[in-house]
């Protein structure tokens, strides 16, 4: 499992960031304390505490390293 810890802070950004990830296959999830939300879920982030950073969650057991590559890469921005 990797974990990537994200800041979603504005509006604008957690749009950006559901359009990035729904590009990829695979599934991902946020975790905010004991909240788990679906990544790909514009209404399930804005459902989180948003002024606190929060973890991305991938399964990368059957993932590529080529694609997980690309989402970090896409992800940057957001990554703290």
């Amino acid at each position: 499992m990797k974990k990537i810890e994200i800041r979603l802070s504005l509006a604008e950004n957690v749009k950006t960031f559901v359009n990035t990830v729904n590009r990829y296959d695979f599934d991902m999830d946020l975790r905010a304390g004991r909240h788990v939300v679906d990544a790909k879920s514009i209404l399930g982030i804005f459902s989180l505490d948003l002024s606190r950073p929060i973890t991305l969650e991938v399964d990368d057991s059957h993932i590529s390293p080529d694609k997980l590559d690309s989402l970090m890469e896409d992800i940057k921005p957001f990554i703290i």
